[in-house]
């Protein structure tokens, strides 16, 4: 017997503005932090090249986009997203807070 976690995902009907948009949003989010030495080569490149960064920074750029495509490419990260998209809409579905208040820190100094 299937746990009823397992169950719902295949019963949420996800709109196009989701598959096409908000998924795709969290995949360059999350695809950024797996790629987080190629941002960091790239901005040190932008921020000591300045004006002249279109030129200077190509390598740096490069190799960020293929590391970013490679991530927006795998069918396995794009359905980890989704999993993780649908979880979030149960969850705001059930407790009508949205994600970005959920994940708020607690003050340090109570």
């Amino acid at each position: 017997m299937a746990t009823m976690e397992a169950a719902i995902p295949e019963e949420i009907q996800l709109r196009h503005v989701e598959k096409d948009v908000l998924i795709p949003k969290m995949m360059r989010e999350k695809a950024k932090e797996r790629c987080v030495e190629k941002v960091e080569a790239f901005n040190h490149c932008c921020k000591e090249s300045g004006f002249f960064m279109v030129f200077k920074c190509r390598e740096q750029n490069a190799a960020l986009k293929d590391c970013l495509t490679i991530h927006y490419n795998d069918p396995h990260f794009f359905e980890e997203c989704k999993q993780e998209y649908i979880r979030e809409k149960l969850e705001f579905m059930r407790t009508g807070i949205p994600t970005k208040n959920r994940k708020q820190k607690v003050p340090t100094s109570m």
